[in-house]
This record gives structure tokens, sequence and C-alpha cells, in this order.
């Protein structure tokens, strides 16, 4: 019987525009991309040209302080261009598809004859291994390291997020076979954690239920709450979505990057479940599917934790999500903060619609409303972060760059993603998921 934690700091933001457990018909791509921004702790090295004819599996980048770690692309086609930034950095490498998408063929392999090493010259070969990230700094892992445990999350508790038993039906092998292969990559245990109730069945690891509202889902969370990092050791974390690829990789021998991406948000015009490869254009998962107004967000991601978008952009590397808001720019309230507020969400029950229950779904837009001032000391943070950490104290470690009270107070557990809900309750308006993410940035650089 799997263990079962129960959290209690939190909140669930009850977003409308869910989506339901159907199938949308999504559009081609006409380019796709990788982004060296969306993966933490490289150094991109471009490894192709425009005019290069690549295969899906072909290497287009490489970490140039980790030349081991490749970034390969999602689709076979030619490489289109190199575009590149201030200073030449990279901004993305864009590649046309073929009409049939050829694959490199890595060949299939049975996880359970292969040792670690040659598990991981798999997963470094065919371009999975930026999904393995780790803890301290969450950024993409070294694989040199031996990591005390890996930690593996099968469920998602933010705004609107996809149902991943959903996203897993019919590839359970894939699944499987993706868990046996990260058992190989530590002496410790996987610990793979799911939603209360979840029909997600898997062997061979530790498998820990959570329930509880958001963040209980985020896998910092989850290892605070089974077997926190303590300074010196390394954990790595993998989300379950990606672990299918990595499980595909052995069971068909090619780097194939198809997923299931939800389309959600009050403002999405169908609301469904696309199949997608990483790396398209939004354009061609939300064409024809939202609102055409001019006054809408579109997000790579939750709301929480998403990369703003526009039809032009890319999906995230990561992400199994996009959702549309409303913009928020064409409303023009007068002493909107000064009215009952009927309909509009609030945390701390300013307005009278918390009476209704938690059963009313929210039209919230982007509009931040409020002017960014000092940090308040008022245990806003606390009441919605459920790591044994004080929020407060160590943002302000982050923001003095004071390595040792960082240390202290737990700065080698925490990502951006832990500290989103703070960001949303904070009347103060600051940033502080960039923050976490420049204190992590910096302290990595110090520390290696």
């Amino acid at each position: 019987m799997a263990n079962v934690i129960t959290i209690k700091k939190g909140l669930d933001i009850n977003l409308k525009g869910k989506a339901p457990e159907v199938m949308l018909n999504g559009g081609k791509s006409a380019t796709y991309a990788i982004v060296p921004d969306y993966f933490d702790g490289i150094v991109p090295k471009v490894v192709v040209r425009p005019g290069d004819k690549v295969k899906a599996g072909s290497a287009l980048m490489i970490d140039k302080n980790r030349p081991e770690i490749k970034f390969v692309s999602p689709v076979s086609g030619e490489v289109l261009a190199v575009n590149r930034g201030e200073k030449r950095k990279v901004l993305s490498i864009v590649v046309t598809p073929d009409a049939q998408i050829e694959y490199e063929d890595f060949g299939k392999k049975s996880v359970s004859s292969l040792k670690a090493e040659e598990v991981k010259a798999e997963l470094l070969n065919a371009g999975m291994w930026p999904f393995i990230k780790q803890r301290p700094y969450d950024i993409v892992a070294s694989p040199s390291d031996t990591p005390r445990d890996i930690f593996v999350t099968a469920f998602n508790s933010a705004p609107l997020a996809p149902d991943f038993d959903f996203l897993v039906k019919g590839q359970e092998a894939d699944l499987q076979a993706g868990l046996d292969a990260l058992s190989k990559l530590t002496e410790g245990k996987v610990y793979v954690g799911v939603k209360r109730g979840s029909a997600v069945k898997v062997s061979g690891v530790e498998v820990v239920e959570f329930e509880g509202p958001h963040p209980a889902g985020n896998v910092g969370v989850q290892i605070n709450h089974i077997k926190p990092v303590n300074k010196g050791e390394v954990v790595w974390t993998v989300s379950a979505s990606d672990v299918i690829l990595m499980g595909r990789l052995f069971n068909k021998g090619i780097a194939d990057f198809t997923r299931l991406v939800a389309v959600t948000g009050s403002e999405a015009t169908e609301r469904g479940y696309v199949k997608a490869i990483s790396g398209c254009t939004i354009e061609s998962i939300l064409g024809g599917k939202v609102l055409d107004n001019g006054h809408i967000r579109m997000i790579s991601g939750n709301v929480l934790t998403g990369t703003k978008v526009g039809m032009d952009s890319y999906l995230g590397a990561y992400d199994c999500q996009v959702t549309v808001i409303p913009e928020g720019d064409d409303v023009h309230e007068f002493l909107g903060w000064g009215v009952p507020g009927f309909g509009k969400y609030s945390v701390s029950h300013s307005y009278l619609t918390w009476l209704i229950g938690k059963g009313k779904e929210y039209v919230i837009d982007a509009r931040i409303k409020g002017g960014k001032r000092a940090m308040i000391m008022s245990n806003e943070y606390d009441k919605v972060f459920p790591m044994d950490i004080m929020p407060e104290y160590l943002l302000k470690a982050i923001i003095a760059f004071d390595i040792d009270k960082m240390e202290n107070l737990g700065i080698y557990e925490v990502a951006p993603e832990d500290f989103a809900l703070c960001e949303f309750v904070d009347t103060s308006k600051i940033e502080l998921q960039r923050i976490v993410r420049d204190g992590l940035n910096l302290l990595y650089k110090e520390m290696n």
C-alpha cells in the first residue's frame, strides 16, 4: 500500500477553462525550435548551420561545459536559422520539418539488460538528458553525478493543469520502461509522487500518494516531505511526462518527442488535448481555438509559472499545457478596490464572493493590480508555502546574497516554482520567482 502524505498549506485557484478529456485537432507546425532559455544551467554551443539536413534525434547544440549533453532536433528537416541576440546569445535554433519525419535509429533496448553507464549513454546520445534536473540549483543534471535519490512527479496541482491519468493512457509500458531506466542511475530509491486515488500503476519504485491543495504536485514539496536535501547531497527530478519519452526511446529505439498538450483557459473557445511535438509553434496548438479580440494572454505552461508567448512562439520544452486568459488591458475600473467585487477572486476574503464557496470558477486576467513596494513581513507566504522553510527570511538572504544564511534557510531544496503561490498572494508585487532563479544561478557560479 502506498504511503499517503497530506499537504495542509497551499492554495487551489479555481479558474474557468479546465480541459475536458477529449482530443482536439492540431494544426501543422511550420517550424520547430530548440530554445536554450528553457534549460537552466547550460551554456549552449550550436553544432549545426542553416541549410544542414537533420533527422529527429540529430544534435543541434550541446552544453559547452558538458559537451556530452546534447539537445536534439524533435523532427527531421532542414535547419532554417540560428537566431542570436545581444553578445551573440543563442535565442533559438529553428528547423523546417519534412512532410514525413525520419528518425535517427538508436536501436531498441531492454532496460533490464543494460548497466547504469549504458543507460546514461543512451539518454545522452538521444537528447533525453536535459529532461533530468537536479537539486540543488534546479538546473540540468550533471551526468558525472550519482544522485542520492530520484524523484518523479506524476501529477500537477497547478491551476487548470492536465490530468496525468489521461496523459498516460496507452503509454503505461513507456512510463514503466523510463522508470526502470532511472532506477539504474541511482544507488538510492526512485520515488514517484502521485495524486491520491490515481489510477497510475508502476512497479520497482517507491510510490507516494499526495493529497491537498497546490503546490502538492510540485516535486520540491514532495522532496521536502519524503526525504529533504541536505548540503552536499544531489537528487534528480523528472516529470513523469518526460519519463514516458525516455521509455519510448528504449522501447522503440527513436527519439520521439510527441506528447499530449492540454488547451486550457477561459479565453479558449475549444478546450481539450492536442497531440503535439515538443518545440512546435503555439499557433499549431491554439490556431482557431482562442477568442480573437486582441486582449488575450497566451501562456506556455500554467498561469503561475508559465511563459508568456505569442502565436509565433514555441512550446516550452517541459510543458504539457497552454493557457489562455484575458490580458486585462481593455479593462478600466473606477474605484475597483472600493466596490463589493461580486465575481472577483480574493485570497484575503476582501470580496464577498468567498461566501459562495470553493466551487465557483473564476476568470482572472493578467493585471498585477498594485504597485511594487518593500517586502511586508505579514506571514502571507507561510500560509501557502508547505515546505519546512521560512520563505520570507530565505528570500531576504537571497536578495542580500548571504551564502551562509541561504544555506541555513534551505536554498538547496527550492526552485522558483516553489515560490509561485507566494508571488501570487504577495501584496508587495515582488517578482519572487525571478529572485530565486537569480539567486540559484549566482550560488551555482560561486560554488562551482
